[in-house]
């Protein structure tokens, strides 16, 4: 296998490409230390000492300072070291490591994202949020019935009847086209059309008192 190029990324950092193909990323005095020339050949002893113990040991580093910054989820942190050009194989390592440390836990990330929210965002939207930032549908919705069966439970007519409120929404003055704009407001907003239903009711009889 030939080193075909060191691509100089900055702050003593190269990929090194081998046989036209990316490969890692080292620094300057480890290129150095295990004789790493561009156009020449790469000895095999090196090859294992890079995939099996220096870069193993830097995701893991990686990994850590950036918990030590906020809390990610598994898949979060995977995009993380990503786009530090680690390989796969320590990618998932160093992922593992900080999982059975309890340092990333989704269903913990989870939680603290439903409870934060729960006042301020539909069911819906949480979930969306959830899942995009890697986390699975089954483990949002195991939360959320932990949250329920604790007693925790969202409100959504209550909230939806916070926002007509906020919007100054008059059931009593409004026009079928108001109405209708008020239900996509709400929907787009991610609210189940039952709820949406009920509140607006709930908002005619108030205001028919």
């Amino acid at each position: 296998m030939r080193v075909t190029q060191l691509a100089n990324l900055g702050k003593g950092r190269y990929k090194v490409y081998i046989d036209e193909r990316p490969a890692f990323v080292l620094y300057r005095g480890e290129l150095n230390r295990l004789g790493i020339r561009e156009g020449e050949e790469i000895h095999e002893e090196s090859l294992l000492e890079i995939r099996e113990q220096i870069l193993p040991l830097r995701a893991k580093k990686r990994a850590m300072n950036l918990l030590l910054k906020r809390e990610y989820t598994s898949s979060g942190l995977r995009e993380k070291l990503r786009d530090g050009d680690y390989p796969e194989t320590c990618i998932e390592e160093a992922v593992a490591y900080v999982e059975s440390y309890g340092y990333v836990d989704d269903q913990r990330y989870a939680r603290d994202f439903i409870v934060y929210n729960l006042d301020r965002k539909s069911r819906m939207r949480i979930e969306q949020d959830l899942m995009r930032k890697g986390i699975h549908k089954d483990t949002i919705r195991a939360v959320f019935e932990e949250l329920e069966e604790g007693g925790t439970r969202q409100d959504e007519v209550a909230m939806i009847r916070g926002l007509l409120e906020k919007k100054k929404y008059d059931a009593k003055t409004a026009d079928a086209q108001e109405k209708q704009r008020m239900y996509a407001f709400l929907y787009r907003k991610g609210f189940h059309a039952d709820a949406i239903n009920r509140a607006l009711l709930l908002d005619i009889t108030l205001n028919s008192v």
